[in-house]
């Protein structure tokens, strides 16, 4: 990693459907107080996106063109989900399900010509494996769900040359309330980094660690 502190930007998605409350966004809140350690090394930075298609879009062009950061996190709300889920991949195609404003990309592509799968350089099965955190299961997953958080995933993966990760969260409840999703996101993204600091890791994302491979939440 280089001296100057690096920058890890971490998004959350606003309502959507009939949930008026989306745990991505309280999750990353609560991230926000707790940071992610030592500052010095890793400056945090949060944003809510809107489950929306084309905001969703412009926000990541945006995100990697302004802060060129070391890792970029989205976290979806999964709403069948009773564990968090880290996502390996992001999808190009089958994106039929309408936004917030009722709009749905021409064709369910997100990217026209672009790969069907790309892989995050992130080994989410060894973070699972390493990762702990009391009160709550992380799982791995490959299938992120076609919609607006999959869909995003797949943009910052092109943009970030695989140095982006996708969590999704269970909706809050008293088994899992904001403060424990929040400190679980804090012990995860703290794992990604150690993870991608690896110099193995480290290679991979600056020779582009996507690859193509063939062919749920916000």
């Amino acid at each position: 990693m280089d001296s100057q502190p690096s920058c890890v930007v971490v998004t959350g998605f606003g309502p959507f459907r009939q949930h008026l409350v989306n745990s991505s966004w309280e999750a990353v809140k609560e991230l926000s107080k707790l940071g992610l350690g030592n500052e010095t090394v890793v400056q945090l930075r949060t944003l809510e996106l809107p489950v929306d298609y084309r905001e969703a879009k412009r926000s990541v062009t945006g995100i990697w063109e302004d802060h060129q950061p070391q890792l970029v996190v989205h976290v979806g709300m999964d709403t069948a989900a009773k564990a968090i889920i880290l996502e390996q991949s992001g999808k190009n195609q089958g994106y039929r399900d309408a936004d917030i404003r009722g709009f749905r990309p021409e064709g369910g592509v997100c990217l026209p010509g672009g790969p069907d799968v790309l892989e995050s350089g992130v080994c989410m099965k060894a973070v699972c494996k390493r990762v702990a955190v009391e009160g709550v299961e992380v799982i791995f997953s490959r299938d992120a769900g076609r919609y607006v958080c999959d869909y995003t995933y797949y943009l910052s993966l092109h943009h970030g040359k695989g140095c982006a990760a996708l969590i999704h969260v269970p909706p809050l409840s008293r088994r899992l309330p904001t403060s424990l999703l929040g400190r679980a996101l804090q012990v995860i993204i703290q794992e990604m980094l150690e993870e991608v600091g690896k110099p193995t890791h480290k290679a991979q994302f600056e020779e582009n660690s996507t690859m193509v491979l063939p062919g749920r939440g916000n």
